[in-house]
C-alpha cells in the first residue's frame, strides 16, 4: 500500500488456491500459474500459445500460493488495516475473482478450526482483544450490520421480510436507510449475528461450486472510541470496516445454470461489470465521470473506492487452464486497481454525538461498574501489578514485534523488486554493449569510397574469384578458432590467425620419359661391335630422364620394346651385308 502526497493506493494481494482433485484427473500439464512471494509477481502462461510466447507477468503489493496460510495472508495484508480502523479510520476489504476461486474461503474459512478462520472471524477476535487490552480510561461501542445485494436490490440479511434502500448525505456519504443494527460486547455475539445472517443467504449449486454464492454481501461493523482529550472533554473516534464477499463472475457455458440461477448470473456480472468499469475510470485518473450509480454494489463501495477509506483488494486465481481467459481477466483489473488513490481521514463525532455517547455511556455504566468489580477480584497480584496487565503488555510488545516483522518484509519485498528491476536494465545494457562491440569488429574502411562498412564474414560468390585461396591445415585436424581470430581472418589478417601454418605443396610425379636414339648404319655396326651385343649394354643405349625419389620403376611398354628390337634387326642385316 503505498503513499504519496495525493492519497494512498489501494493495496492489491492476489491468492491462487491449489487445482481440485477433478481438475488433477483433467489436467496432464499442471497449472498455468507461477508466483514468485518474494518479488510478488504473478507469472501467467497461456495453454493454446505455442512455447515461444512470453508469458504474462504481474507485479502486486503480496502473492499467496496454495500452501499459503489463512493466518500468513492476515498478519501481512489485513492487521494493518483493522489497527486503522480502530484508530478512527475507514477500512474495506472485498475478494475479487472468478466463481470457485476462494473467495469465501479467503474471507469466512471454517469457523471451528484456527488455521482455517479467514478474515472475518480473524477480525473479530483482533477487534475484542484490542478493546480487551486497551487503557481503562477508552470506552468503546461496536455495533455490526450485515446486508446483501440480490438481483440489484439490497436485502437485511438480520431482518430478511425488508427491502432496503439507499441515500447519500454530504456527512456519512452513502448509507442504507433503516439498516439493522445490533450491539455486540464479544466476538461470541457478533458471531452469532454473522451466522443468523448467513443463514438467510442466497446459496445454490452450480457446476463450478457446489456452494456458489448467488448475490453480493457485506458484513458493516462500526467500532466507536471515546477517550479523553487533553482539553479534559471526551474525543469519540468513530472507525467502520467494511467487510465484502462478492459473488463470482460466471459463464454460462461453465456453470450450467437454468432459469432463476440464470437471472441470478446476469445481474452478477452486470454489477461485476460495473464495479470492473468503476476501477478502469479511477485507475487511468484522467476522466472526470467515475460510475457509480450504474449499480447498487458500486455505490455502497464508493468511499472504499476513490474515497476517504483504506482498501486492501484480495484477488483469487483458479489454476487450471480451461479458466485462463477468467484468470486474465481477474489480474488485469487486480493491476488496474493498484492505481486507484483513495484520501484516508480520521473521523470524529461532533457535540451531538458525544452527547449520545454520554447518554449511552450512563445506560450501560451500572453493568461496567459490576464487570470491573467482578474483573478486580478475579486478579491476582504478584509485586504489586497483576497478572492479566502484565500479560496484556507482553501481547501488545508480541503485537508490535509481528508488525514490525510484517513492515520490515514488506520493505525486503520493495528492494528485492527494485534490485531485480535494475539488474534486468543492466543485463540490456551489456548486450547491447556486446552487440556494438561485435558490429565495431565487422566494420572496414573503404579507401576507394572513403567511408566504413560492414564486411560479410562469409564471401559473396561472386567475390570468391578474386580472394586468395587459403592454405589448408593438417588433414583429419580441426583446431578451434575464437571469435577474434575468426573476424580477423575474414578481414584478412596476418596469417597466424588461421588454423595452422602447415602448408601442402604439391610435388612433381610427371612420368618419366624413354628416348630412343637414332644410329647411322656404321654407328650401329660400330656399337655392335664394341658391346659384344649384350641385351645389358643394349639397355643401357637408352637415356632416362631423372624422376622424382618418389616414383617407383615402371616397366618399359611392350610398344617400345618393340620398336626398338625391329630398329635392331634391321640394322644387323645392312651390317652383315
Amino acid at each position: 500500500m503505498s503513499k504519496n502526497k495525493s492519497g494512498e493506493s489501494v493495496k492489491v494481494v492476489v491468492r491462487c488456491r491449489p487445482l481440485s482433485r477433478k481438475e488433477e484427473a483433467s489436467v496432464s500439464a499442471g497449472g498455468i500459474v507461477a508466483m514468485d512471494l518474494r518479488l510478488g509477481q504473478v507469472v501467467l502462461r497461456n495453454p493454446r500459445a505455442p512455447p515461444s510466447e512470453p508469458q504474462k507477468t504481474f507485479t502486486f503489493d503480496a502473492v499467496y500460493d496454495g500452501d499459503s496460510k489463512q493466518r500468513d495472508l492476515y498478519d501481512e495484508s489485513v492487521r494493518p488495516l483493522i489497527d486503522s480502523v480502530l484508530a478512527g479510520f475507514n477500512g474495506t476489504i472485498f475478494a475479487y475473482g472468478q466463481t470457485g476461486t476462494g473467495k469465501t474461503h479467503t474471507m469466512q474459512g471454517a469457523w471451528m478450526d484456527p488455521d482455517q478462520r479467514g478474515v472475518i472471524p480473524n477480525a473479530f477476535d483482533h477487534i475484542f482483544t484490542h478493546i480487551s487490552r486497551s487503557q481503562s480510561d477508552r470506552q468503546y461501542l461496536v455495533r455490526a450490520s450485515y446486508l446483501e445485494i440480490y438481483l440489484e436490490e439490497v436485502r437485511d440479511l438480520l431482518d430478511p421480510g425488508r427491502a432496503l434502500e439507499l441515500r447519500e448525505s454530504p456527512e456519512t456519504g452513502v448509507y442504507v436507510r433503516d439498516l439493522t443494527s445490533c450491539v455486540c460486547k464479544s466476538v461470541k455475539e457478533i458471531e452469532e449475528v454473522m451466522n443468523s445472517g448467513n443463514r438467510a443467504r442466497a446459496v445454490a449449486a452450480t457446476d463450478m461450486n457446489e456452494h456458489s454464492s448467488r448475490s453480493h454481501t457485506l458484513f458493516l461493523i462500526t467500532v466507536e472510541c471515546s477517550q479523553p482529550g487533553p482539553d479534559g472533554r471526551e474525543h469519540i473516534r468513530v472507525g467502520r470496516l467494511n467487510l465484502v464477499d462478492l459473488a463470482g463472475s460466471e459463464r454460462q457455458a461453465k456453470t450450467g445454470v437454468r432459469g432463476e440461477r440464470l437471472k441470478e448470473a446476469a445481474k452478477i456480472n452486470l454489477s461485476l461489470s460495473a464495479l470492473g468499469n468503476v476501477i478502469s475510470a479511477l485507475a487511468d485518473g484522467r476522466s472526470g465521470h467515475v460510475p457509480y450509480r450504474d449499480s447498487k454494489l458500486t455505490r455502497l463501495l464508493q468511499d472504499s473506492l476513490g474515497g476517504n477509506a483504506r482498501t486492501v483488494m484480495v484477488a483469487t486465481l483458479g489454476p487450471a487452464p480451461q479458466h485462463y481467459d477468467e484468470t486474465l481477466t481477474t489480474l488485469r483489473y487486480a493491476n488496474r486497481a493498484k492505481n486507484i488513490q483513495n484520501r484516508p481521514r480520521q473521523k470524529l463525532l461532533g457535540e451531538k454525538e458525544r452527547m449520545m455517547g454520554d447518554l449511552r455511556k450512563e445506560q450501560e455504566a451500572a453493568e461496567l461498574l459490576t464487570a470491573k468489580y467482578k474483573a478486580m477480584e478475579s486478579k491476582l497480584l504478584v509485586g504489586g501489578r497483576n497478572i492479566t496487565d502484565h500479560t496484556n503488555e507482553q501481547q501488545k510488545m508480541l503485537e508490535m514485534k509481528r508488525q514490525e516483522i510484517a513492515e520490515q518484509s514488506s520493505r525486503e519485498r520493495e528492494i528485492q523488486q527494485q534490485l531485480y528491476a535494475k539488474l534486468q536494465c543492466i543485463k540490456a545494457e551489456i548486450q547491447d554493449n556486446e552487440l556494438t562491440r561485435e558490429l565495431k569488429f565487422k566494420l572496414t574502411f573503404d579507401s576507394e569510397e572513403d567511408q566504413w562498412r560492414f564486411q560479410p564474414l562469409v564471401p559473396v560468390e561472386s567475390k570468391l574469384s578474386t580472394m586468395k585461396k587459403r592454405p589448408a591445415s593438417a588433414v583429419g585436424y580441426k583446431r578451434p578458432i575464437s571469435q577474434y581470430a575468426r573476424v580477423a581472418i575474414a578481414m584478412g589478417a596476418h596469417s597466424r590467425y588461421r588454423a595452422e601454418n602447415i602448408m601442402f605443396l604439391e610435388l612433381d610425379v610427371t612420368p618419366p620419359t624413354v628416348v630412343s636414339l637414332a644410329r647411322s648404319p656404321e654407328a650401329e655396326l660400330h656399337y655392335t661391335a664394341s658391346a659384344g651385343n649384350s641385351p645389358t649394354k643394349e639397355k643401357a643405349s637408352r637415356v632416362r630422364k631423372s624422376r622424382s625419389w618418389c616414383q617407383t620403376p615402371k616397366s618399359i611398354s611392350s610398344s617400345s620394346s618393340t620398336v626398338s628390337l625391329a630398329t635392331y634387326n634391321t640394322a644387323t642385316p645392312t651390317a652383315a651385308q
